[in-house]
């Protein structure tokens, strides 16, 4: 099982990023995927969610009308459109898979990736 999270990097605040996050080893179409954060010194937190087939998300407050989330299981990824980027939204990212429905919770997912660095400064 690997999910490869890339696109991070540094964009000044106002701008916009696009992670993506390749999955293999398992049945991509069958998971619910997340994205959750962690800013330095700070505990991971819930980002966004889908479900299995793409029809429902949902998002944290924080996060709301900025960013969408997005899955093509054709190509077994999915995909985090970030706009209107904050300097508060500096943090790793990490996605993961849930086999069961969509979740905010940390431990309701079973696979997770590596996690890449979004940095969102002037």
């Amino acid at each position: 099982v690997q999910l490869q999270a890339s696109g991070g990097g540094l964009v000044q605040p106002g701008g916009s990023l696009r992670l993506s996050c390749a999955a293999s080893g398992f049945a991509f179409s069958s998971y619910a995927m997340g994205w959750f954060r962690q800013a330095p010194g700070k505990e991971r937190e819930f980002v966004a969610t889908i479900n299995r087939s793409g029809a429902s998300t949902y998002y944290a407050d924080s996060v709301k009308d900025r960013f969408t989330i997005s899955r093509d299981n054709a190509k077994n990824t999915v995909y985090l459109q970030m706009n209107s980027l904050k300097p508060e939204d500096t943090a790793v990212y990490y996605c993961a898979a849930s086999s069961g429905i969509i979740s905010v919770t940390i431990t309701s997912y079973d696979y997770w990736g590596q996690g890449t660095l979004v940095t969102v400064s002037s």
